[in-house]
């Protein structure tokens, strides 16, 4: 048997590796020695590890989508808390995952202050956000995790998918904003802030929500 140490494996930005019939124990150890602070992202579902490393066009992205959700929450005036690429993970079930960014809505209040999740005990994000560029999402993880609404976007779409049950369905639209068209905004803006920067696509993003707002109101 050829045993490598985790500091001789090198994952080109882009680009990714799976490992198979890796234990939890394993999978703890991995993430002990990558630390929090790095560019490179897990997921482990069923012995099966991937680590993948995210292209600058996949940092942007999810940024800016980011920024756009933040942007939506505060003008419906709804509370949240974001803790981006944290680790969910839970042994009994042997599924870990790190989204590129997520949201607490509805249970922000469990969240607040916290540094580090016990899934055992604390409900999952109420929205993750994945950038599929480098890789396809492992949505095993998230559906073994229960999170019940989760964001994909590639080429340009979004893809919204909803957990039923014990599988993920598409939808059209995100229970969370049903008044707005995600599928059609978050592309948009993304483009926009490519073109104009994030700051200007970010104020434009505001003034259209604020005026749709004002019409529903108005109603």
């Amino acid at each position: 048997m050829v045993t490598l140490q985790l500091s001789q494996i090198r994952v080109p930005p882009g680009q990714r590796i799976i490992l198979e019939d890796v234990s939890w124990q394993v999978f703890e150890a991995i993430l002990n020695e990558l630390g929090e602070h790095r560019r490179s992202r897990v997921a482990y579902s069923q012995g099966t590890l991937e680590i993948m490393a995210p292209l600058p066009e996949h940092e942007r992205s999810k940024v800016i989508i980011g920024d756009l959700v933040k942007a939506l929450l505060d003008e419906l005036d709804l509370n949240w808390e974001s803790l981006g690429s944290t680790t969910f993970k839970r042994k009994d079930i042997s599924a870990g995952i790190e989204p590129d960014d997520c949201f607490y809505i509805q249970n922000y209040k469990l969240m607040i202050g916290k540094d580090k999740i016990d899934l055992s005990v604390d409900p999952p994000s109420d929205l993750a956000i994945e950038i599929d560029v480098t890789s396809k999402t492992q949505i095993s993880a998230y559906e073994a995790l229960r999170v019940p609404e989760i964001w994909r976007y590639e080429n340009k779409n979004l893809e919204i998918s909803l957990l039923q049950g014990e599988q993920y369905v598409q939808s059209l639209i995100s229970p969370i904003f049903p008044a707005f068209s995600m599928m059609e905004l978050i592309p948009r803006f993304v483009e926009m802030a490519q073109t104009t920067g994030m700051s200007s696509a970010l104020r434009v993003f505001r003034q259209l929500v604020r005026q749709q707002i004002q019409n529903s109101e108005n109603k």
